[in-house]
Protein backbone atom coordinates (compact mmCIF):
# COMPACT_ATOMS: atom_id res chain seq x y z
CA UNK A 1 0.00 0.00 0.00
CA UNK A 2 2.94 2.04 0.04
CA UNK A 3 3.69 2.18 -3.08
CA UNK A 4 4.75 5.76 -4.81
CA UNK A 5 2.50 6.98 -7.65
CA UNK A 6 4.91 8.02 -9.77
CA UNK A 7 6.48 4.51 -10.51
CA UNK A 8 3.41 3.09 -12.18
CA UNK A 9 2.97 -0.66 -12.21
CA UNK A 10 6.89 -0.84 -13.25
CA UNK A 11 9.15 -0.92 -10.59
CA UNK A 12 12.68 1.05 -10.66
CA UNK A 13 15.09 -1.53 -9.80
CA UNK A 14 19.38 -1.06 -10.12
CA UNK A 15 19.27 -3.68 -12.77
CA UNK A 16 17.30 -1.64 -15.15
CA UNK A 17 20.01 0.28 -18.13
CA UNK A 18 19.52 4.01 -18.31
CA UNK A 19 18.39 3.32 -22.04
CA UNK A 20 15.44 0.94 -20.80
CA UNK A 21 14.72 3.59 -18.57
CA UNK A 22 14.42 6.40 -21.11
CA UNK A 23 12.58 4.20 -22.97
CA UNK A 24 9.90 3.92 -19.87
CA UNK A 25 9.92 7.80 -19.56
CA UNK A 26 9.50 8.08 -23.18
CA UNK A 27 6.06 5.82 -23.11
CA UNK A 28 5.02 7.49 -20.20
CA UNK A 29 5.17 10.91 -21.77
CA UNK A 30 3.40 9.65 -24.78
CA UNK A 31 0.40 8.26 -22.39
CA UNK A 32 0.22 10.87 -20.71
CA UNK A 33 0.03 13.19 -23.45
CA UNK A 34 -2.43 11.20 -25.16
CA UNK A 35 -4.53 11.22 -21.86
CA UNK A 36 -4.40 15.17 -21.85
CA UNK A 37 -5.32 15.24 -25.55
CA UNK A 38 -8.98 13.28 -24.72
CA UNK A 39 -9.62 15.44 -21.43
CA UNK A 40 -8.91 18.19 -23.94
CA UNK A 41 -11.19 17.00 -26.40
CA UNK A 42 -13.93 16.52 -23.79
CA UNK A 43 -13.66 19.51 -21.52
CA UNK A 44 -14.00 21.79 -24.94
CA UNK A 45 -17.44 22.67 -24.43
CA UNK A 46 -17.67 25.55 -27.51
CA UNK A 47 -16.23 22.61 -30.01
CA UNK A 48 -19.06 20.13 -28.64
CA UNK A 49 -21.66 22.76 -29.03
CA UNK A 50 -20.47 23.54 -32.42
CA UNK A 51 -20.40 19.70 -33.49
CA UNK A 52 -24.00 19.33 -32.03
CA UNK A 53 -25.07 22.96 -33.20
CA UNK A 54 -23.65 21.56 -36.88
CA UNK A 55 -25.50 17.96 -36.68
CA UNK A 56 -28.76 20.11 -35.92
CA UNK A 57 -28.65 22.14 -38.70
CA UNK A 58 -27.72 19.34 -41.41
CA UNK A 59 -30.86 17.40 -39.66
CA UNK A 60 -33.05 20.46 -40.11
CA UNK A 61 -32.05 21.11 -43.80
CA UNK A 62 -32.53 17.54 -44.87
CA UNK A 63 -36.13 17.39 -42.91
CA UNK A 64 -37.07 20.74 -44.92
CA UNK A 65 -36.20 19.17 -48.20
CA UNK A 66 -38.20 16.49 -47.47
CA UNK A 67 -41.30 18.03 -46.16
CA UNK A 68 -40.58 20.52 -49.24
CA UNK A 69 -40.48 17.23 -51.73
CA UNK A 70 -44.01 16.45 -50.00
CA UNK A 71 -45.46 19.77 -50.41
CA UNK A 72 -44.85 19.92 -54.32
CA UNK A 73 -45.81 16.40 -54.48
CA UNK A 74 -49.34 17.81 -53.06
CA UNK A 75 -49.95 20.87 -54.59
CA UNK A 76 -52.57 21.75 -56.33
CA UNK A 77 -50.83 21.50 -59.51
CA UNK A 78 -49.60 18.26 -58.90
CA UNK A 79 -53.36 17.11 -58.36
CA UNK A 80 -54.69 18.60 -61.28
CA UNK A 81 -51.97 17.25 -63.43
CA UNK A 82 -53.25 13.52 -61.96
CA UNK A 83 -56.06 14.43 -62.83
CA UNK A 84 -55.51 15.43 -66.06
CA UNK A 85 -53.98 12.25 -66.76
CA UNK A 86 -56.47 10.19 -65.23
CA UNK A 87 -58.84 12.19 -67.29
CA UNK A 88 -56.27 11.83 -70.43
CA UNK A 89 -56.69 7.82 -69.97
CA UNK A 90 -60.26 7.14 -69.31
CA UNK A 91 -60.26 9.34 -72.76
CA UNK A 92 -58.24 6.88 -74.28
CA UNK A 93 -59.90 3.40 -72.64
CA UNK A 94 -63.30 4.08 -71.50
CA UNK A 95 -64.17 0.91 -71.23
CA UNK A 96 -62.75 0.06 -67.72
CA UNK A 97 -64.31 3.65 -66.48
CA UNK A 98 -67.58 2.14 -67.65
CA UNK A 99 -67.48 -0.67 -66.04
CA UNK A 100 -66.36 0.77 -62.66
CA UNK A 101 -69.43 3.38 -63.28
CA UNK A 102 -71.85 0.91 -63.97
CA UNK A 103 -70.55 -1.43 -60.77
CA UNK A 104 -71.21 1.68 -58.83
CA UNK A 105 -74.61 2.35 -60.12
CA UNK A 106 -75.78 -1.52 -59.77
CA UNK A 107 -74.30 -1.34 -55.99
CA UNK A 108 -75.82 1.96 -55.01
CA UNK A 109 -79.52 0.89 -56.72
CA UNK A 110 -78.78 -2.80 -54.80
CA UNK A 111 -78.97 -0.26 -51.42
CA UNK A 112 -81.80 2.32 -51.89
CA UNK A 113 -84.01 -0.96 -53.38
CA UNK A 114 -83.20 -2.89 -49.99
CA UNK A 115 -84.63 -0.23 -47.32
Amino acid sequence: MGQDPGTGSAQVTENQDPEQIQRQIQETREELGDTVEALARKADVRAQAKRKIEGTKSSVSERREQLLGKAKDASPDAAASAASQAAQKARENPAPLAVAGAFAAGFLAARAFRR
